[in-house]
């Protein structure tokens, strides 16, 4: 596992539909926060960088615009 907190910097040019998937296969994300750096685009509508501070977190971002900049991406269960 990575006993220190992570930081990944999201492209810096990202096109409508990119994705980027994150896990936290290791099970640390709590005590070794994972830090999403934005790079200039915002994170759901918001300038500020993204901290995931749980356990296993697992999803996946989609750059959807210059106003959303990257946002969750969902999937339709049937």
């Amino acid at each position: 596992g990575i006993n220190a907190a992570v930081t990944i910097t999201l492209p810096a040019s990202p096109a409508v539909g990119n994705e980027v998937t994150i896990i936290d296969s290791g099970n640390f994300a709590a005590s070794n926060n994972i830090t999403i750096g934005r790079n200039s685009s915002n994170i759901n509508g918001s300038a500020a960088n993204l901290v995931i501070n749980t356990n296993s977190a697992a999803f996946t971002l989609v750059y959807a615009n210059a106003a959303r900049g990257w946002v969750y991406k969902t999937t339709k269960i049937s």
